[in-house]
């Protein structure tokens, strides 16, 4: 399988800085040229973002035709973050900032302020769903301001169309509907929609089940009827990261590795982060080469950071405390599970894949 490392100069990152300089605010990294290029020259009053969960790039060239409306408006491919996972990467479209300054790492993180690891988005602990505290864990370590309040503080609008905030729909003509609305209200706006499949369904089915298609072709003609209704609109289109099918290795079953561990392992599954006990570094190193070698890379934390795999910038004052000793990169169709309690999906994201790593930029100027 074809390795794809993060380039954080041409990143889903940098689509958000695109969007913070159109609408006059400070951005941080790299803008995005296509779309610079095109708001400048046509200045549209809304700048509608749509981010279909999991709709990777090589996805979209495989299951849909080539006169499909998705694919007859993609531009070209660019680079989720690492992990390449819903939890770093919409963070960094929603902040504009890198995994290493948000510090939204994946979907496990170790906090160790609360010395447990915590699944962020569900504010629950690690393979429960037992509540870690009330109130988000996430939002007192790692809050951040989104693109929607940091526009809004200038001269022009914004508003987000998602269940996880903003405006809530039932389903993708609901969604629709209401970025038509945003769309005519008056004043240049910025509109954020997220959708949670194709990603739902493919981790429960798998990227080529019909279930999975018909999700893809959904999504294709709801966006193309969407576009139809729009007026002096710049409608980008993109994903968090892509998707593959994958299988589950249980390291509880591996004795003599997991004696080696210090707790339990987090962030996610195809970039796993591991505690290891101080005297069993070098047993940890030999047993995982032994036993993994040819599905992962193996990372020390150090290499980690000086490699910049989390991406550059002013580190978040929790970022270095957030990473385990080592960690394992996927490079096959492999992912870690703890034990039986852990996650057992049918397709999966966060490694080095190119099929998880390169997402769609899709654009079209709707006059």
């Amino acid at each position: 399988m074809k390795e794809t490392y993060p380039d954080y100069n041409d990143c889903i990152t940098n689509i958000a800085c695109s969007i913070l300089k159109y609408f006059k605010v400070d951005y941080k990294h790299n803008t995005v040229s296509d779309i610079d290029e095109v708001l400048e020259n046509n200045n549209p009053k809304n700048v509608v973002l749509i981010l279909y969960d999991g709709m990777g790039y090589n996805l979209i060239n495989r299951i849909l035709k080539s006169d499909d409306f998705l694919r007859v408006n993609l531009k070209r491919s660019m680079s989720s973050v690492c992990p390449s996972t819903t939890t770093a990467s919409t963070t960094s479209i929603l902040s504009g900032l890198n995994p290493s300054e948000h510090n939204w790492l994946g979907w496990d993180m170790y906090v160790k302020e609360e010395n447990k690891i915590i699944t962020l988005f569900l504010n629950t602990y690690k393979d429960t769903f037992k509540q870690a505290a009330p109130y988000s864990i996430a939002s007192k370590y790692y809050g951040y301001k989104n693109l929607i309040d940091q526009i809004k503080e200038g001269p022009y609008d914004a508003s987000m169309v998602s269940n996880h905030g903003g405006i809530k729909y039932k389903d993708l003509n609901e969604m629709n509907e209401a970025i038509i609305n945003e769309t005519k209200k008056e004043g240049k706006r910025y509109i954020y929609a997220y959708y949670e499949n194709p990603d739902s369904i493919m981790h429960e089915y798998g990227t080529d089940s019909k279930e999975s298609i018909d999700s893809f072709n959904l999504i294709n003609k709801s966006t193309e009827e969407l576009a139809s209704k729009l007026h002096d609109t710049l409608l980008i289109v993109t994903a968090d990261h892509g998707h593959m099918n994958s299988k589950g290795i249980m390291v509880s079953e591996y004795k003599d590795f997991f004696e080696t561990l210090d707790g339990d392992i987090s962030i996610e599954g195809r970039f796993c982060s591991f505690k290891v006990k101080e005297d069993k570094k070098e047993e940890f190193i030999k047993l995982f080469n032994l036993y993994f070698a040819r599905d992962f890379i193996l990372k020390t934390k150090e290499e980690i950071i000086r490699e910049f795999w989390f991406g550059r910038g002013d580190y978040h004052k929790y970022f270095r405390a957030s990473l385990g000793d080592f960690f394992a990169l996927a490079i096959s169709d492999k992912y870690f599970r703890y034990n039986e309690n852990s996650v057992n999906l049918t397709s999966m994201h966060a490694g080095i894949c190119e099929d998880e790593m390169r997402i769609p930029l899709i654009m079209k100027l709707i006059k």
